[in-house]
């Protein structure tokens, strides 16, 4: 069967945005192939999940279903999804790069006698994946020109987790044959984040700061927009580095990947590595005093001005609005 695979991965019992993401990415391939667009979900059982994916519009969702399967190892993974794709070949199989799809992806990739094209950015006709190097500062473009299928996996945030329409899909199972043997890992406690930790990544409003802001005592001051927007508070690395606001509100390259609906950047210049976290937001703001500053090359409205006069009168026009 010729078609695109798309394969998602699970997060405290739902499908992770993005792995939606990934789908996305998937439906822009078939818009450019017309091939069909099918999911998979993988664990011992996948019903819920399953479920989740089948409201999509996908043309098929597959259950790959077994015991060995009820926690990540990449022995498993790697085992059950050679087998799938011997049985149901595909011309693209998508992932969503995270650190799971690292670990087992390649090694997938390889029994197969194929390559992973990691970290896609973008789909361009022919198919051609682009894709960063250098932490941004170049993009490169990469287009599989051999036979077997073509192994990707999408950034966060390069794909909008919404522009999947709902669907009503037939759901199948596929049972893999796999041996204790195989497992050659034992899974240790799953990784819990601090509860302090900010998943930024989920935040549909963003107000970021920069070296703008002179000094950690100015800080209330985007505080207070943040506030008054219901946005989340974020930095550029200066400020994380600096100790003014934990590294987990750091966003870029060495921070998280956001794609919020909003993203306000307050006093941030543009440096590749920060762009590389928050160019995917759909709406990007930016506050500067330089009309020269990178940021304004990929904000959708700019402001120039001194942040210390332009936020706080921001900040009032917010609150009487509401």
């Amino acid at each position: 069967m010729s078609a695109i695979f798309v394969i998602l991965e699970e997060n405290n019992g739902q499908i992770s945005r993005i792995s939606w993401e990934a789908l996305a990415a998937g439906a822009a391939l078939a818009t450019q192939t017309s091939l069909p667009l099918h999911a998979v979900v993988i664990g011992a059982s996948t019903e819920a999940l399953a479920a989740e994916a089948a409201a999509k519009q996908v043309a098929g969702v597959t259950r790959i279903e077994h015991a060995l399967l009820a926690q990540y190892t990449p022995d498993g993974w790697t085992a059950a999804l050679h087998q799938f794709l011997t049985a149901n070949p595909a011309t693209y199989i998508v992932f969503p790069h995270t650190y799971q799809v690292r670990d087992y992806a390649p090694a997938l990739a390889a029994r197969m006698n194929q390559v992973l094209i990691g970290d896609i950015t973008g789909i361009s006709a022919g198919p051609v994946f682009a894709r960063q190097l250098l932490q941004g500062r170049l993009s490169g473009s990469y287009k599989q020109t051999g036979d077997g299928p073509c192994f990707i996996s999408v950034q966060a945030g390069a794909f909008r987790a919404d522009a999947i329409a709902a669907g009503s899909a037939q759901i199948a199972t596929f049972a893999p044959t796999i041996e204790q043997p195989q497992i050659r890992t034992k899974p240790g406690e799953p990784f819990r984040a601090s509860a302090q930790t900010v998943d930024l990544g989920s935040a549909p409003l963003i107000v970021s700061v920069g070296r703008g802001i002179k000094e950690a005592d100015n800080l209330p001051l985007v505080q207070d927009l943040a506030t008054a927007l219901g946005a989340e508070l974020a930095a550029s690395r200066p400020i994380c580095d600096n100790g003014w606001l934990p590294m987990e509100r750091q966003v870029g390259s060495s921070g998280q990947t956001v794609a919020p609906k909003l993203y306000l950047a307050v006093g941030i210049s543009g440096a590749i590595q920060h762009l590389v976290g928050m160019k995917a937001s759909q709406c990007i703001v930016a506050i500067n005093k330089d009309p020269d500053a990178p940021i304004f090359e990929v904000a959708d409205y700019g402001i120039v001005g001194d942040l210390f006069e332009v936020v706080p009168a921001l900040t009032e026009a917010i609150k009487s609005a509401k």
